[in-house]
């Protein structure tokens, strides 16, 4: 049967992944549900489902669960071998380009980003100019992971066609 599941948790790799859980917690607001912990590869249940995950040899992580406000879960996985690409926003390739929070103080959550690390990629957009209030950006962590910030829901800025003439 078909029916609209409902979100759980995202995974995020970082390289640092104490200064995530500073960053996500101080900016966001999230809230740690498992402080930073390590695994590793051995018989336990965890490392035969990290095995299962990412084949066999991959040592060791460190791993912090979050939650945000309306309880979706966060991991933070911080590898032995992380790396922060230069170009972390290939939007071309299959996969996940970012994530989107709900703040109604789209520029002061900007701010915030830019102030704890982070940066903001564009100025401030809406959607509707002069009809509508729905704004938008697009931010990075400082690990360069894309956050983006809406001012409304996702279903009241898109219920409307927010391409097309406003109706």
């Amino acid at each position: 049967m078909t029916y609209p599941r409902t979100f759980s948790h995202i995974g995020i790799s970082v390289t640092d992944l104490d200064r995530a859980v500073k960053f996500y917690t101080e900016t966001l607001g999230w809230y740690v549900i498992m402080p930073p912990t390590e695994i590793v590869s051995d018989d336990s249940a965890i490392g035969v489902m990290c095995d299962d995950v990412f084949g066999e040899g991959w040592g060791r992580f460190r791993i912090a669960h979050l939650a945000t406000g309306d309880k979706i879960g966060v991991e933070l996985f911080e590898f032995a071998n992380a790396e922060k690409p230069e170009n972390n926003f290939e939007y071309w390739k299959t996969g996940v380009f970012h994530f989107c929070v709900q703040d109604p103080d789209v520029e002061g959550l900007a701010k915030r980003i830019v102030e704890n690390g982070g940066k903001q990629r564009m100025p401030i957009r809406e959607y509707y100019p002069g009809e509508k209030p729905y704004r938008m950006v697009y931010c990075e962590d400082p690990f360069g992971n894309l956050i983006e910030i809406y001012s409304h829901s996702y279903e009241l800025t898109y219920s409307a066609g927010a391409y097309g003439p406003s109706s």
